[in-house]
């Protein structure tokens, strides 16, 4: 699976530790940044991470940063991106099966490392559902289109 990374200066010590446990399991994994402790501005970093997976070059993305809320917002307005903010296994499990979340949000603050790892396990080894779900993932592209429209 080719996974994107990014974070914010907050997210670069989850960022290497989420790397690790990518390589480990056999992703390979490009890192759009940042990549240092110096500030850098979030929605930066969610527009190449995002861009790059609704290109199709990148299956998932995987963004943070100290809340993961701002990741999320950024990402989620480039056309084709379902990112999904998520604290738990459970809701990281209904962002893929139920949204077909394409990018995997995460706060470097607000969860600990190991619990962070087992969100991402289960994000990638969860599938989109179909089904029903298909259908409502249908009507996201709409409004996302019908937003796009409007301008």
């Amino acid at each position: 699976m080719q996974v994107a990374l990014g974070c914010d200066h907050r997210g670069l010590e989850l960022k290497g530790t989420i790397t690790g446990l990518l390589t480990e399991l056999g992703h390979d994994c490009k890192d759009f940044g940042c990549y240092s402790s110096e500030p850098v501005d979030y929605p930066d970093v969610a527009q190449r991470v995002a861009e790059a997976v609704a290109s199709g070059k990148f299956d998932h993305g995987i963004l943070i940063c100290s809340s993961g809320i701002g990741m999320s917002i950024a990402a989620n307005k480039v056309r084709g991106i379902r990112a999904a903010l998520c604290c738990d296994v459970f809701s990281v499990g209904r962002a893929r099966q139920h949204t077909d979340a394409n990018i995997l949000c995460l706060g470097a603050e607000t969860i600990e490392h190991g619990l962070a790892l087992d969100i991402v396990k289960a994000y990638l080894a969860t599938t989109f559902e179909g089904g029903r779900h298909f259908r409502r993932v249908e009507k996201i592209r709409s409004l996302e289109a019908a937003s796009l429209d409007n301008k």
